[in-house]
Formats: structure tokens, sequence, C-alpha cells
């Protein structure tokens, strides 16, 4: 039987629910971890290198929680192949993170976030231009049991009205973390697509934090912190709808941003560490091809070709081959077949991205 569908409030809500003494201490905490990451980020000038391999791990964690899976590994050939491989989890992870770069782009122009930029957003992600739940019908079900748990409006009219609130509330002065979590209940609450809620307002979260300029670059999702207790996320989201606790969900919020944030400040020590220590190897062991950029390029791209270097260093193919195959004869590189193309791969980036 399908549950009538739930009155969804316009923001903002009662501001004094969300400054309790327990909110304001843990929003105080997360600030400051937050604070300390977005001012180490800027170790690694090249901010490509942190960008690529960040994102692209939230992309596959955020697929995963929607049980799109698939591996680092097959991410990156995928990545790389011309034409691209047909896997169609690493696609669709993949389609991710263009979303991702596509929503900075988006901000970095006008500074704001709205409604067109979200259903643009969600047609990346999911690669069709459906747009806006416009036929009613949808409900959220419980995976196991089969159970209707929500039904979010199934007007396009209600939902379009939500979708502008949701807009102007993301774009006004307020810049607390509380209030990403408010929003980003909003909007699963709304669940104004078809498909691609979930990731799309997991994309909105960490726009929201650049946004309000709690960050300087897409390097913080909470994705990997959802996903260790997913069944905890979902619960608290509804309780919310159900028992308006609001409490809970925005200190598990608060706490994701805080524990997120302590580990891929870890994360951006180590590449900095393993890149300063490739650089200096580079340079004593192959002192006749290294350059900077050769050993960033291969950073940028743990999957790496011919064309990469022929591309940033302006040198020819047959250089291009030597200067891999040298990385390799030292073990720097390693490489692979994929149909005709031949992939180096930096193994010790990738298993420090797999950790």
């Amino acid at each position: 039987m399908r549950k009538k569908a739930q009155s969804v409030a316009l923001l903002p809500f009662d501001a004094d629910k969300f400054e309790t003494r327990a909110i304001l201490k843990k929003e105080a905490q997360a600030r400051q971890v937050l604070a300390e990451l977005k001012g180490f980020a800027p170790v690694i000038p090249n901010q490509d290198i942190l960008i690529n391999a960040i994102s692209l791990q939230e992309a596959r964690e955020s697929s995963a929680i929607e049980n799109i899976v698939t591996t680092e590994d097959e991410l990156y050939k995928n990545m790389t192949s011309v034409p691209p491989e047909t896997d169609s989890s690493a696609k669709e992870v993949i389609n991710y993170r263009k979303a991702v770069y596509m929503g900075c782009q988006m901000l970095q122009k006008r500074h704001l976030i709205s409604v067109n930029d979200i259903v643009k957003i969600q047609e990346t992600i999911i690669e069709n231009n459906a747009g806006i739940r416009r036929l009613p019908g949808t409900s959220l079900v419980n995976s196991t049991t089969n159970e209707i748990i929500y039904t979010p409006p199934q007007d396009y009219q209600e939902i379009k009205v939500l979708l502008d609130n949701f807009c102007a509330y993301m774009n006004n002065e307020e810049d607390s973390l509380w209030k990403m979590a408010v929003l980003h209940y909003q909007f699963e609450t709304i669940h104004p697509f078809y498909d691609g809620n979930g990731r799309t307002g997991r994309i909105l979260n960490v726009l929201y934090l650049i946004l309000k300029h709690h960050l300087d670059t897409p390097i913080l999702y909470l994705s990997s912190y959802i996903i260790k207790a997913k069944n905890t996320y979902y619960a608290l989201l509804q309780e919310v709808r159900e028992k308006n606790n609001w409490d809970n969900w925005i200190l598990y919020i608060l706490d994701g941003i805080e524990q997120t944030s302590k580990h891929t400040l870890k994360k951006i020590k180590a590449i900095r560490n393993l890149l300063e220590s490739t650089l200096y190897n580079v340079q004593t062991a192959c002192p006749k091809i290294y350059s900077k950029e050769l050993v960033e390029i291969v950073f940028e791209n743990p999957y790496s070709k011919i064309d990469f270097l022929v591309n940033k260093l302006n040198i020819n193919r047959k250089t291009a081959s030597k200067y891999l195959k040298e990385l390799e004869a030292n073990n720097f590189l390693t490489h692979i077949q994929a149909g005709k193309e031949t992939l180096y791969i930096n193994t010790a980036l990738m298993d420090l991205l797999k950790q």
C-alpha cells in the first residue's frame, strides 16, 4: 500500500532547534578541522593531483552507496582508454566525477547554485534529460522488505516551488555547517528526480562548502563516512521525517564533516610526502629525463600513457615513450596492455589511494 505523499515544509526552519549546545559544540569542532584541511591543501601546488585523486574516490564511494560497484583500477583504465572501455559501473562513476567538475565550474562563474544547475548535474550523472519528476508514482522502498518507507511530493509544480526555495536558502548569507545538514535532508526529502537524487545531493554538499568558502576546491566528501554505516544514514533521515528528530541527524552530519576532514587531511599529507620523495628519487635515478612536470603527470594520472606526455610536455611520441619506459625501468611505473594501448601505472600512488 502506497503511503500518502508527505507535505514538505519550506525553508528556513526554526533555527533555534539547530543551535543547541551539543550542535554548536560539534559545529565548532567540525569548522576547526575543515579550516585546517582548507589551509593545508595548497601545500601541493598542482591542485589537479588532489582533485583528480580525491574526486574519483568520492565518485566510486558515492556510487557504491547506490550499489554501483567498481574498483579504482577499472576507473582509471576506463578514463584512460580511447575509446573508453564498456564497464557500465565504471562509466556511471566517471559520469559522477564529470558532474562534480561541472558543478564547480558553474559555481565559479556565478557564485550561486540554481535549479537549472542542479538539473544539469543530475543529467550528467544519469546521462538522460528526463529532468524534474512530472509523473506520480515515485516512492522510496526498503530494499530488503519492499516496504514503502516514504512517498515524496508528487506534483511537479510543488517540486518546482520546493527546489526554488531550496536554492534561495542555499544561496543566502548563512554559512553554518549545520545548514548543510538541513539542506541535504531537504533535497533528499524533495527527491526531485526519477533517479540520481542521492548522488546529486552528495555533490551539492561539497558545492555548498565551496560556495560558503569553507573549501576552495572539491576535496571533501561524506560518501566514505556514509557507506560505513549506510543504514544509520537512512534511519536518521527517516527519524527527521517521522519524529522531527533533528539533533541526531545534524550531529551525524557534523561528525561526518569532522571525521572526513581528518581522513582527507591525512591522505593529502601522504600524497604530498609520496610526491616529494618521488621527485627526489626520479631526479636521482633518471637525471637525463627528470622534470617536475613529468613527475606531476604520473601523479595527476595514475594510469598514464604516451599521449599525456606528448600533450603536456610538448614532446614527440618517441621521446614520451622513452621517458615512460625509463621510469618503469627504475621501478616508478609498471605497464599493462589495455586493448591496443599501453598504460603505465603509478603503483605507489595507486596503493596509497586504495588504503
